[in-house]
């Protein structure tokens, strides 16, 4: 990967959080959002930042570091949340979180095979 692509990445990791962030803790309620599942937003929203984290710094593979972090981002929108008039901490979020990062996880093999993506382990080969 070359040092705009990483850049690009993290820049969009950056994005991803806020915008999640925004809709974890607004009071308002987006029709769209709303529709889905709140465990199935959950385990998209952690399956998209797992790949964003591991593209926005690729020299490291998806370890300890990387899912930590993103699994204390999930706790701290709970923590947050339970300060919030009409949401809730919930401790199955966090679950929900921690399927999506292993579903990221699971789905490695598979997603090495997708050209767009394939560059990203061809720099650690």
């Amino acid at each position: 990967m070359t040092r705009t692509q990483i850049i690009v990445f993290r820049l969009v990791l950056l994005a991803a959080l806020a915008v999640i962030a925004h809709l974890a803790t607004t009071p308002l309620q987006y029709p769209v959002i709303k529709h889905f599942s709140d465990k199935a937003n959950h385990i998209l929203a952690f399956y998209v930042l797992a790949l964003l984290i591991d593209f926005s710094f690729p020299k490291a593979n998806l370890g300890i570091a990387k899912v930590f972090g993103l699994l204390t981002y999930g706790i701290m929108i709970e923590v947050i949340q339970s300060f919030i008039p009409n949401r809730m901490a919930s401790l199955l979020d966090v679950a929900a979180d921690g399927i999506g990062v292993a579903l990221y996880r699971v789905s490695l093999p598979f997603l090495r095979h997708v050209p767009l993506l394939r560059r990203r382990w061809h720099a650690q080969a």
